[in-house]
């Protein structure tokens, strides 16, 4: 991603809000979560929704007019286009977890600037654990309850030697590359999935995830976790951000070899 400075203070700014952001989002969505009455229904591209997904992205949406009136918003639910300053905002990542009472799911919210992607937050309420990033300020993790600590990349160098996460083995055959020559070189891996993966490797437990097929709002919020982090977050093709339609993440080390053994 393009390295643009940044007012520390307007993006702890922004930051504070992004919490305050997710505070009422966790509100809403646990409050949903398991719920015998939850609306859900299916979209045209065929993946569902529920009425806690709706209520997130409104309440999100609410609280930004009021506080940022000039930035724009993108939201999975509720569209909208990038401008020079918009929030870009996933209610429920996972939503197929949720609705089925698996409790990895979480709200991401990114800041996009340009073609900077300067903040990103995740907040995975029934984990009890949020991640966030702010450029040039590191990644960070908290439990609930408990001090945050810096999220740090592994520092393993070789697939051999790599802890690999997916979020399925379908989908990859919409695309050139293939995640097989990838699996079948690493050590050990793991379907984690959604958000899942990209904070687990921020956090140095696993050091590739990768995704054939995602929108803007599935990636904006990851980017620059894993990159505060140490790590690298590209699309499969190694163009630098989460711009592209796919993800590929790393510690950094293990990005080249991933890159080519999915082109091979």
């Amino acid at each position: 991603m393009p390295q643009t400075p940044f007012a520390v203070a307007d993006l702890e700014a922004d930051l504070a809000l992004a919490h305050g952001l997710a505070d009422a989002a966790d509100l809403i969505s646990l409050d949903r979560f398991l719920a015998p009455d939850l609306q859900v229904s299916t979209k045209r591209d065929n993946t569902h929704v529920t009425d806690a997904d709706r209520q997130v992205e409104s309440t999100v949406r609410r609280m930004l007019a009021q506080h940022r009136p000039n930035d724009a918003i993108l939201g999975e639910e509720e569209g909208g286009r990038l401008d020079a300053r918009t929030w870009v905002v996933d209610p429920i990542d996972g939503t197929a977890n949720y609705l089925r009472g698996v409790p990895v799911w979480a709200t991401l919210i990114g800041l996009v600037v340009g073609e900077d992607v300067p903040l990103g937050l995740v907040s995975a309420p029934a984990l009890g654990r949020r991640w966030w990033a702010i450029a040039g300020h590191g990644a960070w993790t908290r439990f609930a309850g408990a001090a945050p600590r810096r999220c740090r990349v592994s520092p393993v160098a070789a697939v051999c030697d790599a802890f690999v996460s997916y979020a399925s083995l379908q989908g990859w055959e919409s695309v050139p590359q293939s995640i097989a020559p990838l699996l079948d070189a690493s050590w050990r891996t793991r379907g984690y999935g959604d958000f899942w993966s990209y904070m687990l490797l921020a956090e140095g437990a696993l050091d590739v995830a990768t995704e054939p097929d995602l929108a803007l709002h599935d990636m904006v919020a990851l980017a620059p976790i894993v990159v505060e982090a140490g790590g690298r977050f590209t699309d499969l093709t190694g163009t630098d951000g989460p711009f592209g339609p796919n993800a590929l993440a790393t510690n950094g080390l293990l990005h080249e070899e991933a890159l080519r053994l999915m082109a091979d």
